[in-house]
């Protein structure tokens, strides 16, 4: 996904901070005057951008789901013609960005989805279904020997894999972001491998 240069609007900001205090505490443990504080406005003031908690965590929850698929569809618009090789190292560079850049994200995901309205969370499912289907599609031309259902799969492991991220420890405690994104590249690329029977 390309790097955004501009400053991130005061709604992004809400919701980056929102994202951490939700991954270090819980939904539950946190307010809105906490949340507040963490950009400088009152816990009221937020209710000027969001109308509460529940719509914080549904746009961070969705906003990701589709982030992740319209970044996977833009590497598939650039990639056309390309090598399936090299696209999928690209859709691997991608979600390894997240990976690495959203961490909380990721454990918000695994903790609080199921606080999600329905619809919120079906639309959720929604969306990473047509991700992974995306990889399944770029995999099974890498290796066409893998069954859909196993090339699924194997796709799911990988996301396990990479999304693995918030329990590699403190980010001063990892190798540094190069290393690390190289070390993940390289066992996705392994296990797709593996499940590929090379």
């Amino acid at each position: 996904m390309a790097m955004r240069t501009d400053a991130p609007t005061r709604r992004e900001q809400i919701l980056k901070e929102a994202a951490r205090l939700f991954a270090e505490r819980g939904f539950h443990g946190v307010g809105v005057d906490e949340i507040g504080a963490a950009v400088g406005i009152s816990g009221p003031g937020l209710y000027r951008h969001f109308a509460g908690k529940d719509a914080m965590l549904a746009e961070l929850l969705v906003g990701i789901s589709g982030q992740l698929l319209t970044g996977a569809k833009q590497r598939l618009k650039e990639a056309d013609g390309v090598a399936p090789e090299a696209v999928l190292d690209s859709l691997i560079e991608g979600h390894i960005d997240f990976a690495l850049d959203d961490r909380p994200l990721i454990t918000l995901h695994d903790r609080e989805l199921d606080r999600l309205r329905d619809s919120d969370r079906k639309l959720v499912r929604q969306l990473q279904r047509q991700y992974v289907e995306l990889w399944v599609e770029v995999l099974r031309k890498v290796y066409p020997q893998l069954a859909e259902p196993a090339a699924r799969s194997a796709v799911h492991s990988v996301f396990g894999l990479l999304n693995s991220t918030p329990h590699l420890g403190r980010r001063g405690s990892l190798p540094g972001r190069d290393a690390t994104a190289a070390l993940l590249h390289r066992m996705a690329k392994g296990a797709f491998a593996a499940a590929g029977g090379e």
